[in-house]
């Protein structure tokens, strides 16, 4: 809510250039609410957040609602650290990273999704004239980058602590150090060998940190560095690296508004699709070590009721760890829907 209430104030601040920016933000909504049981698409695997609507003229006359499913992301955290082994272990440099991880990951990535859903994909504008299909098969992974990057240039804003929603001006490094490792390597335990980068998520996560890291090589922003045979991603300026992820906001937001196909075209094709097979491989090798899984999914609770003197007096969230079960049963009892 207090994002939601500040959305103008965003708007009006964002690096990009102001002919893109809307002059009134109109009903922007966000709420944070905890799944009780999933389905359909999103059983057992789903998504962490939802922003709608998809068409920018509706988002432009009438606004745009977001919901974040909060107990999902806070499970994924705690099922990773309760791990013997994990990504984080393996892929961050030094013990630094990992103690900031740990003390300010969770919540700086969840502020960065919220930002992300709530007002990322609901700010900018189109220029009188642009078709909001004018990016073609591009459009989906412009769109995640150009919230992703919304979203991680404010995360480090000095607003985000004056609101009371980052706990500590520093926190937001945990989410910067965490996105370029996972947008240059880690990510890719879930492309086979071989195969290029297709999914738009990920495609916009690797367009950003790849672009990133080019951009920033001189003064080495980001650092690849290899030891023991492992390579590594290094942050070594975020101040410099948050300037770079207002530069290509500003640019995607710039081909979006303008509808530059050929330039939009161009970011994904160097960016965000070709997977270096070398580090692919070393990527899949240390992950297959860890003997951990590229995706997690949940099994839902059996809402059973309590009865009390032929009375339905409470309901309880029974667990169970069987998954296949579970399954079997949906079947055997809603086959017929």
């Amino acid at each position: 809510e207090t994002l939601s209430a500040n959305a103008q104030w965003f708007e009006d601040n964002s690096p990009v250039d102001p002919r893109f920016k809307k002059k009134t933000v109109k009903g922007v909504s966000a709420k944070v609410i905890n799944a009780v049981c999933l389905s359909g698409d999103s059983y057992p695997s789903t998504p962490i957040g939802i922003n709608l609507p998809n068409a920018d003229w509706i988002r432009k006359e009438h606004g745009s609602k977001s919901v974040t499913i909060a107990n999902i992301t806070h499970t994924y955290d705690y099922a990773a650290q309760e791990m013997p082994t994990s990504t984080l272990a393996e892929f961050a440099y030094n013990k630094k990273e990992v103690e900031m991880a740990k003390k300010w990951g969770t919540i700086a990535d969840e502020i960065h999704t919220d930002l992300h859903e709530c007002l990322g994909h609901g700010s900018g504008q189109l220029l009188p004239g642009v078709s909001s299909t004018a990016m073609g098969e591009y459009a989906s992974a412009l769109e995640e980058a150009r919230a992703d990057l919304f979203g991680l240039y404010y995360t480090a804003d000095p607003k985000m602590v004056e609101l009371g929603i980052m706990p500590d001006p520093e926190a937001y490094k945990a989410e910067y150090a965490g996105y370029i490792r996972n947008g240059l390597m880690v990510q890719f335990t879930r492309v086979e060998p071989g195969r290029p980068n297709t999914e738009a998520h990920m495609q916009n996560r690797k367009l950003i940190a790849e672009w990133c890291y080019e951009k920033g090589a001189a003064d080495k922003v980001i650092e690849k560095k290899v030891r023991d045979g492992k390579t590594y991603f290094v942050v070594n300026d975020y101040k410099k690296l948050r300037a770079l992820f207002a530069e290509l906001l500003a640019e995607i937001q710039r081909i979006k508004s303008e509808g530059d196909y050929e330039a939009g075209k161009n970011l994904i094709e160097t960016y965000a699709v070709h997977i270096d097979p070398e580090l692919h491989k070393e990527v899949l090798e240390r992950y297959k070590a860890l003997n951990l899984k590229p995706y997690g999914g949940f099994i839902n609770p059996d809402i059973v009721p309590v009865v009390k003197d032929g009375k339905v007096v409470d309901y309880e969230a029974v667990y169970t760890d069987d998954y296949l079960g579970q399954m079997l049963k949906y079947g055997k009892e809603y086959g017929t829907l």
